[in-house]
């Protein structure tokens, strides 16, 4: 049997609640592979332990969640594209005695969205500039975004991604303050919200963007995965937007990771019942 286990701080609940580990065991239930994915609670004063643990357990990969994602990187021998970009792991897997740090996080997000329209070439409005925002960001413009305006409460953060993106890849990005309710403009092709407004258990919880400046010929997609259909997403389908749900963010990141790890690509349609079992 093959153990593949995540390093996780975050995660307190038990496995049979942890949506990421439902998601992933039954995508190898479902694959016919005799792996597990297993929930770890380690301290971050711990952390080189659990990695060196790893590489003498000859485990295929692992995951990182917060506080590790940047902390874990002076424990691998490499990072992917992404990650380096970003500076932040989420996702290690094995290659030989080596451990390479990738980011699946953006990733994800942009493999979910490329379901409902292409990257290539449009204007995109992303709000936030935490480490979610950062990550959708630089994967939008690896995806060839030709704009990215991010908008942010915090200046300092918002043009730090920014500067970010102008630099490290070949979008063109700029900042916009988010001061009052945020009107969408025109010609914006994809409208990113990349925050936590909205997460469970703030349900009602509407990020201040003027509902006014949506227009039917934009895609909306939301980050939250829980509730998958969040107000923002409700709204925008009344007036005719095309979504991309935070679930289907979720999915993609484990269907990324499980090609990373097994070499074999999972079902997502699989995966995402078994989130919706967990009635997220």
């Amino acid at each position: 049997m093959n153990f593949l286990l995540p390093l996780t701080g975050s995660f307190a609940k038990p496995a049979a609640e942890n949506p990421t580990v439902a998601m992933i065991e039954a995508a190898y239930r479902a694959m016919g592979l005799d792996w597990r994915y297993l929930n770890c609670q380690v301290d971050p004063a711990d952390l080189g332990d659990a990695v060196r643990g790893a590489r003498a357990m000859g485990w295929r990969g692992f995951n990182c969640s917060i506080p590790h994602k940047v902390a874990v990187i002076p424990h691998l021998d490499e990072l992917g594209t992404s990650a380096r970009i970003i500076g932040a792991v989420n996702t290690v897997v094995r290659d030989g005695d080596r451990l390479i740090g990738e980011n699946t996080d953006g990733r994800g997000f942009v493999k979910a969205l490329q379901q409902v329209c292409d990257p290539m070439g449009k204007t995109v409005v992303l709000f936030g500039a935490g480490g979610a925002a950062r990550a959708v960001g630089v994967e939008m413009a690896l995806a060839g975004a030709a704009r990215i305006t991010v908008v942010n409460r915090s200046p300092d953060r918002g043009q730090t991604v920014v500067d970010l993106l102008n630099d490290q890849t070949d979008a063109r990005a700029d900042y916009a303050p988010w001061q009052g309710s945020f009107r969408i403009p025109q010609g914006t092709d994809i409208v990113i919200h990349a925050t936590s407004v909205g997460l469970y258990p703030d349900v009602d919880a509407m990020p201040d963007i003027d509902l006014d400046s949506i227009t039917p010929d934009m895609v909306v997609a939301d980050g939250i995965h829980n509730p998958p259909l969040t107000r923002l997403l409700k709204a925008a389908q009344d007036k005719g937007c095309k979504t991309a749900d935070g679930l289907g963010m979720l999915v993609q990141q484990g269907v990324i990771g499980i090609r990373y790890w097994t070499g074999k690509d999972a079902d997502p349609a699989v995966m995402r019942q078994a989130l919706l079992d967990l009635e997220l």
